[in-house]
């Protein structure tokens, strides 16, 4: 029996060494404050998916630090909410059925789906067991407390490292994820 090739879902994001994606007030100035090295591998990336999924605070926080300039033209996007919101020319928003929702995506034809944040949504798609890779950007900097990357969970998970670039001050790592059942 032939098996259908699924879509990778790629958690590709960046964080302060201490784990956190947002101060509390979900600030990124010590991001952007940290030197990086041309566009630290995001062009690269970018061009391997056709698909984008976000948080509704993430989605929010980009509208608003992008003066409602959407980033992400060209490529299919989904904003997942609490909230009912009217689709727009770039975005649909999901409010049910998330898990079904994102299965579908999955098993499309098309490049890879990326989640870029926020960490309710990673935490969600860890606990289901539907994140393959992850490509976490550590920048030098210690926050202290915020909004961190992972959220606590059952989950044992099992990584393979296949590569770490360094762009500058930052360092990429790129995990594959073996398992959800742990060692």
């Amino acid at each position: 029996m032939l098996k259908m090739k699924q879509r990778k879902i790629i958690l590709y994001i960046a964080s302060s060494l201490d784990g956190f994606i947002a101060t509390e007030n979900h600030n990124l100035e010590w991001l952007f404050a940290v030197e990086g090295k041309n566009d630290n591998g995001y062009s690269k990336f970018y061009e391997t998916v056709d698909t984008i999924l976000l948080g509704r605070t993430t989605y929010d926080w980009i509208m608003e630090h992008e003066k409602n300039n959407f980033p992400y033209i060209g490529k299919e996007c989904y904003v997942f909410s609490r909230r009912e919101k009217s689709n727009t020319e770039y975005v649909t928003f999901v409010q049910n059925n998330i898990i079904d929702f994102i299965m579908d995506l999955k098993h499309r034809d098309g490049k890879n789906i990326w989640i870029v944040g926020g960490s309710i949504l990673i935490n969600i798609l860890l606990n289901q067991k539907l994140i393959d890779e992850l490509v976490i950007t550590i920048a030098p900097v210690l926050i202290g407390k915020g909004i961190p990357l992972f959220k606590e969970n059952d989950n044992n998970i099992k990584l393979n490292l296949k590569k770490i670039n360094r762009y500058n001050q930052f360092v990429e790592l790129s995990y594959e994820i073996l398992n959800y059942n742990g060692i």
